[in-house]
């Protein structure tokens, strides 16, 4: 597909003698259409040519040539507005979509690179709980859409198994296992035997001391220790999985903190060997304070690792066996300290400085109730499993009376239902708080998952009324030469500049963004133009459009982990 910011950035830098790439990168798009396509600001070449950027840019003109990809070239201010030729723009855009159907947008651009993912991580034994939701939601994009701009993307679900929880667990269950059943509602009578140690803990110091040393006996294999944890790891699985089923989320490698126990120590020598490692107060740490980080704890005072001794252990193994380019965490930003001292830390470690350098935490917002921050320990959560299942719920009622004859209802709406959800923990920039209301989660009218699926419908419907859908040479560009018709195809030609930008920012929302832009401006084209029509020519282009829209939405929702309905 034609480049038309680096056809503009080879021009300029013909003329100025400046790397294109980096004229590239100032090339501008203006706030209005009737500005231009595209505005370079001349000022960036202020300092370095030493005149005016009005001057410039009237030299710039001058010089520079309009060609069959650039009609027109104007000056506003100390900008150099382009004006490229809509014609062309529009064969390219249909044409690359000929030839790349679900593939369009891609650039390929992570060829021979590998990615890893982390993300969902929750904690055995615990409610899969909204908070877990956005992580979940979060990496599985970013995941997605690494792959399919050619990475070799792997998802990675590090599973919370270890820690003193499992000791508090572990003596809650000594003291009442028998009053619980396990076997008939796992997650449910774990979080209630949690939450009542907890309790306990917080009465007696005895009997906190009691689920550390549960704890390092399971760290040093206890047998009576180890098969309940089995137990606990298993059944939480079962209960993972069934949500991951619901959501579409499937994993390249799950495993646990645990399944580093055998190289925490591996970490520890090197560490040591390395003059990193100091003792304070018995505990064994790195002191980060010159560096601005603090002071990062490696193993407690009586032997046990900590998050960040297993953290390193998993960097270790991901850095010998993948050797990644990047490796994402996809975890809250409360966690930003201790994602900064382990990524320090891992610099003495033997790994190549690629894998140090490739290091990065996805940092998102926090989750809120109304009535505050959630906590297992308080027992105060909303189970995502539910959530989802209200959401589908809802959805099967209204279209029990607007569409009671639809076809797989049940299968559509679970489509419409859990995109809902999705599309609404990726919409906005993730790094702000979400306060989480069931109202504002399954509202389905506005800028919405279902609003984007409505539109995609409504292609589809476009498609089935005319009954076929033309060849790319039966064509005519110059139907498509309306405002809402170009609008459409400026918006399609911009899908793989969205998806680099969302790559180079870990930022899901810019896509989610995207596509409400591209359902709304299908939406106006619809409603102003006449797509079934008497003159051929004009039905064909119309026809193509509209399945190019389409096209580009299901992949771009799929993206996002969003599935299309093919009713609504």
């Amino acid at each position: 597909m034609i480049n038309f910011k680096n056809i503009i950035a080879q021009k300029i830098a013909k003329e100025v003698e400046l790397d294109a790439k980096e004229i590239e990168g100032f090339i501008e798009v203006p706030p209005n259409e009737e500005m231009g396509d595209y505005a370079f600001p001349c000022f960036k070449l202020a300092k370095v040519l030493k005149k005016a950027p009005p001057a410039i840019a009237t030299e710039l003109k001058e010089k520079i040539t309009t060609d069959e990809n650039i009609e027109k070239i104007e000056i506003v201010g100390g900008y150099l507005n382009f004006y490229i030729n809509k014609k062309v723009l529009t064969k390219t855009v249909l044409e690359e979509l000929d030839k790349k159907q679900e593939n369009f947008g891609t650039y390929n651009s992570g060829d021979g690179k590998t990615v890893l993912v982390e993300f969902s991580s929750p904690n055995i034994a615990k409610p899969f709980h909204i908070g877990h939701l956005r992580t979940t939601i979060i990496g599985n994009s970013l995941y997605k859409i690494y792959k399919f701009m050619g990475y070799n993307s792997i998802s990675i679900n590090h599973l919370g198994d270890y820690g003193t929880q499992f000791g508090k667990l572990i003596e809650g269950y000594k003291r009442w296992g028998s009053e619980y059943n396990i076997d008939e509602n796992p997650i449910e009578e774990l979080m209630k035997i949690y939450i009542r140690i907890n309790d306990l803990c917080k009465e007696d110091e005895s009997v906190l001391d009691a689920c550390r040393e549960n704890f390092r006996l399971l760290e040093e294999g206890d047998p009576y220790c180890k098969n309940l944890w089995e137990k606990f790891r298993d059944v939480s699985l079962q209960e993972f999985n069934r949500i991951y089923d619901l959501l579409g989320v499937k994993f390249d490698s799950i495993k646990g903190e645990a399944s580093y126990a055998n190289s925490w120590g591996e970490v520890v020598d090197i560490l040591e060997k390395a003059g990193k490692l100091t003792e304070s107060e018995g505990a064994k740490i790195v002191d980060l304070e010159e560096q601005g980080k603090g002071v990062c704890m490696i193993t407690k005072s009586n032997g046990s690792t900590i998050y960040a001794t297993r953290d390193l252990a998993a960097i270790r193994y991901r850095a010998k066996t993948y050797d990644f380019d990047k490796c994402l965490y996809v975890v809250a930003y409360e966690q930003a300290l201790h994602f900064r001292q382990i990524f320090e830390v891992a610099k003495y470690l033997d790994i190549p400085e690629k894998c140090q350098k490739g290091l990065e935490h996805v940092q998102y917002g926090m989750v809120r109730l109304s009535t505050g921050k959630m906590s297992t320990r308080e027992g105060n959560v909303v189970k995502v499993e539910d959530l989802l299942n209200e959401s589908i719920d809802r959805v099967k009622k209204v279209i029990e009376e607007k569409n009671a004859d639809m076809e797989n209802k049940e299968e559509e709406a679970k489509k419409i239902g859990i995109g809902a959800v999705i599309f609404n923990n990726l919409c906005t920039t993730i790094i702000k708080d979400q306060v989480f209301d069931w109202d504002t989660v399954l509202n389905f009218n506005g800028e919405t998952g279902p609003y984007i699926q409505y539109i995609y419908v409504r292609t589809k419907s476009v498609l089935e009324k005319a009954g076929y859908i033309p060849n790319i040479d039966e064509i005519n560009v110059n139907v498509l030469q309306d405002k809402q018709s170009l609008n459409v195809i400026k918006i399609l030609y911009k899908f793989g500049e969205i998806l680099e930008a969302v790559v180079q920012k870990n930022e899901p929302s810019i896509l989610a963004r995207y596509l409400i832009d591209l359902a709304g401006s299908y939406s106006n084209f619809y409603n102003e133009n006449k797509i079934i029509d008497e003159d051929k020519n004009v039905q064909n282009a119309r026809v193509y459009l509209s399945k190019s829209v389409g096209t580009v939405l299901k992949t771009g929702a799929s993206l996002l982990g969003i599935e299309m309905p093919n009713r609504m």
